[in-house]
């Protein structure tokens, strides 16, 4: 049905050790347990539906997505785009994973839907999750359950705070919150542009350990850590990381007792990527990295996978009554399931347009996968025969930035254009009449020392391959907060009721093969 993509190693092919990045795509703000040999990974996909992607590694650098922890956040106009409201940049943020009395809980905060969400699962990898939410959205918290009973949220920026929840997790002891840090910054220094948020609150040796991030005005995000006896304090803290502004994350051991820590590192337009550094404690502190560095190569003999547990190609051939998509894909916001199929055209994703929209931005249903490096493509082949006058539908390199190759229909005709958002202003740069029912699209992203180009193709047999358009500039923007995503659309600009098939999608850690 779907195959993952197959090899991608960052390391040169003899060498037996992993690398860092340990993926090189967008996983940011990561949370990690370990339950016997095996590790479980949380992340963020923010406005992406379903979203709390959950990963499995049996190494530390090789992770394959095995759950997500909802299908659908909340279902209001921003997650769903509707009234011209949008959730990009927002949605749900940075997880806190936990593995509790053979419960697994995953907790993140919401912006969009204003409150702090809870999930729970005794089958991390095959459960279905309940979800517990209640007021307020707490910020960047982390979930933590001590071993006298109590569990706690520990979060803030600059000023950290905790508080208690109700034992069944249903929301916050009335009177319970507590200071535990007045300036966790400090330790950085007076000169901060972002206080310390990010916690990140782990019990190791009998001792309380609260990890933050904090970035230094003209400087990098650094890594602060801050140690007490007692969850309530005093708390004593040091900078424990500056390097590359790889920050943000936290520790971890291995059944052999080693120690390990997991950060992300901002990397241009591919996104927030994974970093895993060796740690040793000395004087009862977690020391991070070789000598203040992360090192480029780890002392794991493994090949790095990349992303390949992440993404996948995929055929959408489905056995009769299946419309299940493969778990590398995810919805640019909650999708409307009556306007897209696996069914109706054996062999064909169709996705039908259910209303007018002015932009690609706005347009429901648009399907997407991660890009990643350090290069990579993706292509797929759309049958165009049952657009209607005005409809849009293609291939697009998604941020705030777009760039992308589709098929415009036009009255009885059809072109394939190439459009650049690089300005922020939608612009079409080259349009070539289409004849035929069929076009193969194709988009390539280079990734290689931030070079953050990505080009554009279309073929009329799936052979020969033509540039269309010019390339995009890609930019991590904050409007999306995103890494590049390839993304499958259609949509309308006169009337619905038009649908296109898309034939099979290719991904690949080829710029063009």
């Amino acid at each position: 049905l779907f195959t993952a993509c197959k090899s991608m190693p960052v390391s040169d092919s003899n060498s037996p050790k992993a690398v860092n990045p340990i993926i090189w795509a967008d996983v940011p703000d990561m949370s990690i347990v370990r339950v016997n040999d095996t590790y479980y990974m949380a992340s963020t996909t923010m406005h992406m539906s379903p979203g709390l992607p959950i990963m499995k590694s049996t190494d530390l650098v090789n992770w394959e997505l095995v759950s997500y922890a909802y299908d659908v956040l909340v279902d209001n106009d921003k997650m769903s785009l509707n009234n011209g409201e949008r959730a990009y940049g927002n949605g749900s943020w940075a997880p806190s994973l936990r593995h509790h009395n053979g419960v697994f809980y995953a907790s993140t905060f919401s912006a969009t839907s204003g409150k702090t969400h809870i999930y729970k699962t005794t089958d991390i990898e095959n459960g279905t999750w309940e979800e517990i939410s209640f007021r307020p959205s707490i910020h960047d918290h982390s979930l933590f359950f001590d071993d006298d009973g109590k569990v706690y949220l520990i979060a803030g920026v600059g000023r950290i705070t905790m508080v208690e929840l109700e034992d069944d997790l249903s929301g916050v002891k009335e009177g319970t919150e507590k200071l535990l840090i007045e300036n966790a910054s400090a330790p950085a220094g007076d000169n901060i542009m972002l206080p310390a948020e990010g916690s990140q609150m782990f019990k190791v040796h009998g001792k309380y350990y609260l990890f933050n991030i904090t970035w230094v005005r003209g400087g990098m995000r650094k890594v602060i850590i801050h140690r007490a006896d007692q969850i309530t304090g005093p708390y004593e803290g040091k900078l424990a990381l500056r390097d590359r502004g790889i920050a943000q994350g936290g520790i971890i051991d291995t059944p052999e007792g080693n120690w390990y820590a997991y950060m992300f590192r901002d990397f241009g337009s591919v996104g927030r990527i994974p970093y895993l550094m060796p740690m040793k404690w000395q004087d009862g502190w977690p020391v991070l990295g070789v000598d203040g560095v992360v090192p480029d190569t780890l002392d794991i003999a493994v090949k790095n996978i990349n992303a390949a547990g992440i993404v996948a190609s995929d055929d959408f051939n489905r056995e009769p009554g299946d419309n299940s998509l493969p778990l590398a894909w995810q919805w640019n916001h909650n999708p409307v399931n009556d306007f897209w199929s696996l069914q109706e055209r054996s062999g064909y994703l169709r996705l039908k347009t259910s209303r007018v929209d002015a932009d690609v931005l706005q347009a429901r249903n648009t399907l997407t996968q991660r890009t990643f490096g350090p290069v990579s493509s993706a292509s797929t082949v759309v049958d165009v025969s049952n657009m209607k006058d005005g409809d849009f539908a293609g291939m697009i390199a998604l941020q705030r930035r777009y760039g992308l190759v589709g098929v415009s229909r036009d009255g009885n005709s059809s072109s394939i254009i190439m459009v650049t958002n690089e300005s922020e202003e939608p612009r079409e740069v080259e349009r070539i009449e289409l004849n035929q029912d069929k076009v193969y699209l194709k988009i390539a992203c280079d990734f290689n020392d931030r070079t953050d180009k990505a080009y554009f193709y279309y073929s009329l047999d799936g052979e020969v391959w033509t540039k269309i358009g010019e390339s995009l500039q890609m930019a991590y923007t904050l409007p999306h907060f995103m890494g590049y995503r390839f993304g499958l659309f259609n949509y309308a600009t006169i009337s619905a009721g038009g649908y296109v098939d898309f034939g099979y999608f290719d991904i690949s850690d080829k710029l063009v093969d």
